[in-house]
Order: structure tokens, then C-alpha cells, then sequence
């Protein structure tokens, strides 16, 4: 079986279509058997979509990881409950206040919410915080991150004003789910959660590591199936790096290769969706986001904590830390996106589809 990337809505077609074999196949074929020339046409063909949808725009969100507590344990995570090492804070309402003023005056319009499953933020202290950002700043959007929760927590942080949501599934295979997770956490609830937050009306973002322990061409061929199903607004997904306090530390080496590959595969067969270069990328490779970029990727998200707290939500070791957050380092991230070809966006970059209701509104 040849893949043919000749014409880029056939095999776009072809992805949306193809059995879980067929996607095994695929992933494996561009993972291990692509010549130069076949990654270059993969790269061009995602790229091409992403224009076609979104023009040559990169969307810019302003990150804020305001609690690395957390009460679960997964395996994989720096944060995990039972890490001894790791170091724990939690921002007041008035400190991520104050980070989405700096990142407002910055020219962010939308404001990544991130943290661990932190039994500290209820859904009262949560709501408040939604609330007085949007109070603050109405043509800015809410993103939140802060994992698993009941669908009356999601529908009271929906009816606060959070405008996404977004909850990596990080496998869609059962048995591979539990050897990166404790039994008390199931891919089952999971996936309830991302199907319940859509259902409530979120812009939903899910995704995966790649490279994660036990991962085989099959489990990625069950998240290929899982997204496809699901019709996610955002994906995510990056490179899995061992942390030292965990049971995966020194796991193995990790590169951007085998990402970069699937960011163009999951813009092929969800040309609309919206696609991060993540820091995790940036972090196994030096020009990691600019690859990303170029291979269909169209979101990058500098961090808007306090300096004083970055270090410390640590979920994987080695984590990029490169000012990017400061006006002179904006400037210079832009420049950037500017020198490959695409223009920097600040403005909400909401879902594709999701523009053209508002503008015909």
C-alpha cells in the first residue's frame, strides 16, 4: 500500500475514512518508512490546510499556571500527588488578575487558565475568578485547564463566562490508559468529561503525548479514531519528557520528530481544528515551535505567570523558560513567526466556524 499525497483533500478524505489498520498503517508509514521528499509533501499539505482555514495567522495565547497542586497521582507527572520534591503554590484571584492586566496590555485576548486537580478551587472560587476576568476584560476569552469535574461544576464555569476548555485524554487506548494512570482515574470518565463539556457548548480541546511510555502505532491509531469521533476544537499534543521524580525518569531521550509528523497527520484529517506549538516541543528541540509551525500547527501560548512560580509547575523536567512573556520577548517571538512565513495574531482566534457565526451576527 502506497500513500499518495498528490492531492492533499483526497487523502484528507482517506484519513477521515480509514479503519483503525489503515490509521496504523499511515502513522507507521510516515514515522518510519517516509523519505525526505514525502515528510516535506506531509508538511506542505497540512500547512495548505491550515491557510486555507486560517490564513497565515498564529494565534497567541497568554498562559497562566496558577496552582501546582494537585490530588492525583499519575504516573507520569511531576505534579502527582505523591511527589515529595515538588514545589506547590497556588496564585490568589488578585495575582492571576494582575497577570491577565500585564498580558492585556500586551495585546492578549485570550487567557489560558492552567493548573492541578486542586481540591482548593472550588467551583465558587473558580466561578469568581471567571467572572472578574470577563468582568474585566468582555472582548477577552477564558480558557480553562483544570482538569476532570462533575458536569455541574463544568455548566456553573460555563455559565460564569470560560469560553474553552481544554482536557487531554493523553491515550484513547483502554489498557495503555492504565499503565500511565492509578486505578482510581479511568479513560471511561475521561472521555465523559470532553463529551459532557461539549455538550454544554465549550470550544473543547483534548489530545496526547507522544512517545509515552508503552505508546505503539495502535494506541495512536485509537487517538487518530477517538479525535476524529469527537470533532475536538483544539488539539494538543507534544513530545512525552521523562520527570526525574517519577517512575518513567530517564525513559528515554525524547525528540520532535515523531510530533511534528502527527501535528501534520491530525491537520490533514481535522483541517479546522486548532493546533498548538507547544512548549513541550520547543523544549526537545531548539526549533521545535518554528517546525510545528511550518508542519500545521497555527497556536503558540507564552507563559504570563509570575516569574517567581514558573519553575515550579514542573510536569516535566527541562521545561523552556525563555522571557517570551516580557514585551521585548514578544517582540522577538513575533519576529520570528514574521521570519517563517506567517503573520502573529493576538485578537480571541476563536474556532474557525465558530468566526463566521459571529461575524454574521
Amino acid at each position: 500500500m502506497k500513500l499518495s499525497l498528490n492531492n492533499t483533500g483526497d487523502f484528507s478524505r482517506w484519513l477521515n475514512c480509514a479503519d483503525k489498520k489503515e490509521l496504523c498503517y499511515a502513522i507507521r508509514y510516515f514515522c518510519e518508512d517516509a523519505d525526505a521528499e514525502e515528510q516535506s509533501a506531509l508538511r506542505l499539505s497540512a500547512n495548505r490546510l491550515q491557510q486555507k482555514y486560517y490564513g497565515k495567522r498564529i494565534y497567541f495565547r497568554g498562559l497562566l499556571e496558577f496552582s501546582s497542586c494537585c490530588k492525583n497521582n499519575c504516573y507520569y507527572c511531576g505534579l502527582r500527588k505523591s511527589n515529595g520534591s515538588a514545589t506547590r503554590y497556588r496564585l490568589t484571584g488578585k495575582e492571576i488578575l494582575d497577570c491577565c492586566q500585564a498580558g492585556y496590555l500586551l495585546g492578549f485576548r485570550t487567557f489560558v487558565l492552567q493548573s492541578g486537580e486542586d481540591r482548593y478551587f472550588t467551583d465558587a472560587r473558580l466561578c469568581c475568578i471567571v467572572s472578574a476576568i470577563k468582568e474585566r476584560f468582555p472582548d477577552c476569552a477564558v480558557t480553562l485547564s483544570v482538569g476532570e469535574r462533575s458536569r455541574e461544576s463544568y455548566q456553573a464555569l460555563f455559565a460564569s463566562g470560560a469560553d474553552r476548555y481544554l482536557l487531554r485524554h493523553e491515550t484513547a487506548d483502554e489498557e495503555h490508559y492504565g499503565k500511565l494512570h492509578p486505578k482510581e482515574l479511568s479513560l471511561q470518565n475521561r472521555k465523559r468529561c470532553l463529551y459532557t463539556l461539549k455538550d454544554i457548548g465549550y470550544q473543547v480541546g483534548a489530545g496526547f503525548m507522544v512517545d509515552s511510555p508503552y505508546q505503539t502505532y495502535e494506541t495512536l491509531a485509537e487517538d487518530f479514531l477517538f479525535l476524529r469521533e469527537l470533532e475536538p476544537h483544539m488539539i494538543g499534543i507534544g513530545p512525552f519528557i521523562p520527570h526525574k521524580d517519577t517512575r518513567f525518569a530517564g525513559f528515554y531521550h525524547p525528540s520532535s520528530q515523531h510530533t511534528l509528523i502527527l501535528l501534520s497527520l491530525i491537520r490533514i484529517m481535522l483541517p479546522k481544528v486548532l493546533l498548538p506549538a507547544t512548549t513541550a516541543l520547543s523544549t526537545v528541540d531548539p526549533l521545535g515551535r518554528e517546525k510545528g509551525l511550518k508542519a500545521g500547527a497555527n497556536v503558540v501560548m507564552p507563559n504570563l505567570s509570575p516569574a517567581a512560580h514558573r519553575k515550579d509547575y514542573a510536569i516535566y523536567d527541562n521545561k523552556v523558560y525563555t522571557g517570551e512573556e516580557a514585551a521585548e520577548g514578544l517582540s522577538c517571538l513575533s519576529h520570528q513567526i514574521v521570519s517563517a512565513g506567517f503573520t502573529p495574531d493576538f485578537s480571541r482566534g476563536d474556532y474557525i466556524d465558530l468566526q463566521k457565526e459571529s461575524r454574521s451576527k
